[in-house]
């Protein structure tokens, strides 16, 4: 990276282009070019067409193709130019070589922006991809903005754009927004959101990047009023001085979450392949991260976990804990996962070990922290007790309980019934919700699941209905309590410098 300082020492803003990023998100109509004339063609141009309208895309939709005809009850005009109506965004999906050419064509008729789905330019490594590549770069200047090439474009669920391919993504809208030169990173974030409970405002996929990229994006959603958290996938950067900067501006206004792929020998052969970016070197990076205020995650599990943690939870530092669960195991691991990573798990004082201790099964709980609760089905009312309880402690600021509802499936087989019939999910679920109103701190549910068996799909049903019933009681699922701590400790490092 360049010093990027004027003669004061001061690091320089960069300057982008205007943009109108409302047309370019929330369009009231968009082009499509490269649809298939054939019903039933499979290419990338139908496929998006058939994807927004599955999604509910309520503007209007103006199919693009040479040889004219209909698709799906839309007319296909056999030029940009014969579109009858204004074009807000346009997706474009032909032959690599014919792209410039048909953004020139949006670009005149004043479309706001365009993503193009194709692939073939620098990330092919030739001089011919290379060179369209710059044609697109020259026709941005121009005055139309792109995303791409070789990307699986924008998804914003309150206006109905979406991934390729992804028709069925959640129209549920929220405040993370994701950005990601990955179209495959984006679609698994978008579908891994839709069950954890991680809802977006906007992801772009930009691929090669040609014109808008990270930077300028990061510009834009750090005064995103939709977007609350910002999360990152890059694989490469175009300027490391505005990204430093613009990354540095966007993390102390709101929690920025990075992760960095290609900083392996082998993960950056990938990377140069890919998107044609440079990988870099691991410890600058860490640096860079680490100087700038963003959030860094080694993963996409672990970015999915801090986009729900930093989503749902109190913008605030959480220094003591409670955990709550079955089995002396957890709370042993408990306490090593939480010194691990700066948390502290407070022994309660002795009057809530007693209060606590009265509502647990004997012999074999324990009311200390963690509050080891004897046997999995201690029941929805009794564990309410122990969480207004141990909330009671003012150094207890958040609480997790861990509920091991595999072991309902032996209960089930007794009686003869679907576990999830004599499983009270339900009820827990509406407890857990009743504690946080009562006592103000947020609690964070842990659903392990032992058994993944194909004999054991009804315990999965009922983890993915029990987590459904958290989540719309606002409370935060985990699969595992090594996950949630790690989550919680971002959060921590990030409110801890911030918020007081």
């Amino acid at each position: 990276m360049s010093s990027g300082t004027g003669k004061s020492g001061s690091r320089k803003r960069a300057v982008y282009p205007p943009t109108d990023y409302e047309r370019i998100f929330h369009p009231q109509a968009i082009a499509i070019i490269g649809v298939s004339a054939d019903e039933n063609g499979v290419g990338f141009g139908t496929g998006m067409l058939r994807a927004i309208m599955m999604m509910g895309f309520e503007g209007k939709i103006y199919p693009v193709n040479p040889k004219g005809g209909t698709i799906a009850g839309l007319e296909i005009y056999r030029q940009v130019e014969d579109i009858p109506g204004p074009v807000d965004f346009a997706v474009i999906a032909v032959n690599a070589r014919y792209v410039p050419d048909a953004l020139e064509a949006c670009r005149k008729i004043g479309v706001a922006g365009a993503e193009i789905l194709s692939s073939g330019f620098s990330e092919l490594g030739t001089k011919e991809g290379r060179e369209l590549e710059r044609r697109i770069q020259d026709i941005a200047a121009r005055g139309i903005r792109v995303v791409g090439p070789n990307c699986f474009g924008i998804y914003c669920p309150a206006s109905g754009l979406t991934l390729l391919p992804g028709p069925d993504l959640s129209r549920e809208t929220g405040p993370v927004a994701f950005v990601a030169q990955s179209g495959g990173m984006s679609i698994d974030l978008a579908h891994a959101g839709k069950w954890l409970g991680v809802r977006f405002s906007k992801m772009v996929s930009f691929g090669n990047g040609a014109d808008l990229r990270e930077a300028e994006l990061l510009h834009y959603l750090a005064d995103d009023p939709e977007t609350r958290v910002i999360s990152m996938y890059i694989e490469g950067i175009k300027d490391g001085d505005a990204f430093f900067s613009e990354l540095k501006a966007a993390a102390a206004k709101k929690p920025v979450i990075v992760y960095k792929g290609g900083l392996s020998a082998a993960g950056a052969r990938s990377v140069a392949s890919h998107t044609a970016s440079m990988g870099g070197s691991r410890v600058i990076w860490h640096s860079v991260l680490r100087q700038a205020g963003a959030v860094q995650v080694n993963d996409t599990e672990e970015m999915a976990q801090a986009n729900l943690a930093f989503a749902t939870l109190p913008p605030k530092a959480f220094r003591g804990i409670s955990i709550v669960g079955g089995g002396g195991a957890i709370g042993v691991t408990a306490c090593d996962t939480a010194e691990t990573y700066g948390i502290e798990i407070p022994a309660l004082p002795p009057e809530l070990q007693e209060r606590i201790g009265s509502v647990l099964p004997k012999p074999g709980s324990s009311a200390i922290n963690p509050i080891d609760v004897a046997n999995p089905f201690v029941g929805p009312e009794a564990l309410k007790e122990v969480l207004l309880g141990a909330a009671e402690d003012e150094r207890v600021e958040l609480q997790i309980l861990v509920s091991l509802l595999f072991h309902y499936k032996g209960l089930a087989r007794a009686f003869g019934r679907p576990v999830t019939e004599v499983t009270p999910y339900r009820e827990l679920a509406q407890c857990v919700r009743d504690v946080v109103a009562k006592t103000g701190k947020p609690v964070i549910a842990v659903l392990p699941n032992m058994t993944r068996g194909v004999d054991s799909m009804d315990v999965t049903e009922l983890i993915a209905l029990t987590r459904r019933e958290y989540l719309s009681c606002g409370i935060p699922v985990f699969d595992e309590l090594h996950d949630a701590i790690r989550a919680i400790s971002h959060v921590n490092n990030y409110y801890g410098g911030r918020i007081k």
